[in-house]
């Protein structure tokens, strides 16, 4: 039995739009996303070991509140 052929079902549409390389701006690839190559990810994996980036957080003053000598 010849199982019919739908002109449609060969069309594969993306989950998630195409992103350009946050890093260099070539396409994303799917085994790499958001990056374009294994390349860019190790670079940008390494950027944050060496604390290139940083979320910034703000230092909060100790209150004289709850303290008693």
């Amino acid at each position: 039995m010849a199982a019919a052929t739908n002109p449609d079902s060969d069309k594969v549409i993306p989950l998630r739009p195409a992103r350009a390389c946050p890093l260099c701006r070539k396409p994303s690839l799917r085994a790499a996303y958001p990056f374009c190559s294994k390349r860019c990810a190790d670079i940008d994996l390494g950027r944050w070991f060496s604390g290139a980036y940083a979320i910034p957080a703000a230092e909060e003053e100790p209150s004289d509140e709850g303290e008693q000598p």
